[in-house]
């Protein structure tokens, strides 16, 4: 949910001051169809064929726009945020489907003895301090033969910021299971322009 410009501050912003136009970037509100269509696509690839419950740990999950397109492929959603603003939006995004908002940080989601059939993750990972712990506490929110579904890259060019696709591997490489890289740079519909910094999604059946 970062892009160039503010990526050297996310870790600071008031997503509350930031909930009412959050929507406006193309790859935040999905609001053009073609957007909308491209992301849906790869949720289909990324999430289960079969109904699942899946937790949306988006920074939390926004004001749950990866959210409503999981749901309406069938799937039970519980999205977190620590903005009660953005999960406000969420809600009614949401109204009358199959999913749950829940106000905390996405490093601890309040989510109890819970357990999920994915974790989905974007643009969360690299602005945690101590991502190896955080991935643990994920992969201990899943089901047996559950997976982990991770968007992220690097933005920026004079500071980059964000984690490669080949750190992350590499931390996820003590868990175990299996994992995959899908490249996303080269994919404009999702982010409704061209981009040429580095942006993948990586799946890991844990």
């Amino acid at each position: 949910m970062t892009n160039e410009s503010d990526a050297t501050t996310s870790t600071n912003v008031d997503w509350d001051a930031q909930a009412a136009s959050f929507d406006d970037e193309p790859d935040h509100g999905l609001r053009a169809p073609e957007v909308r269509r491209a992301w849906a696509e790869r949720l289909r690839g990324w999430l289960p064929e079969h109904p699942a419950d899946v937790l949306d740990l988006d920074l939390g999950c926004g004001t749950g726009s990866l959210s409503l397109l999981a749901a309406e492929q069938g799937h039970r959603v519980t999205g977190v945020d620590r903005s009660p603003d953005m999960l406000a939006l969420a809600r009614a995004k949401l109204a009358g489907r199959a999913a749950v908002f829940l106000l905390g940080d996405a490093a601890e989601p309040p989510v109890g003895e819970e357990r999920f059939d994915v974790v989905l993750v974007r643009h969360v990972l690299w602005t945690l301090s101590d991502p190896s712990r955080v991935l643990r506490h994920w992969r201990e929110l899943l089901r047996p033969g559950g997976r982990l579904v991770l968007i992220e890259g690097v933005w920026g060019t004079v500071s980059p910021v964000g984690i490669p696709a080949d750190r992350l591997t590499a931390l996820l490489a003590p868990l175990g299971g299996h994992v995959r890289v899908d490249p996303l740079s080269d994919d404009a519909l999702l982010w409704g322009r061209d981009v040429d910094d580095e942006r993948y999604a990586v799946v890991a059946t844990v």
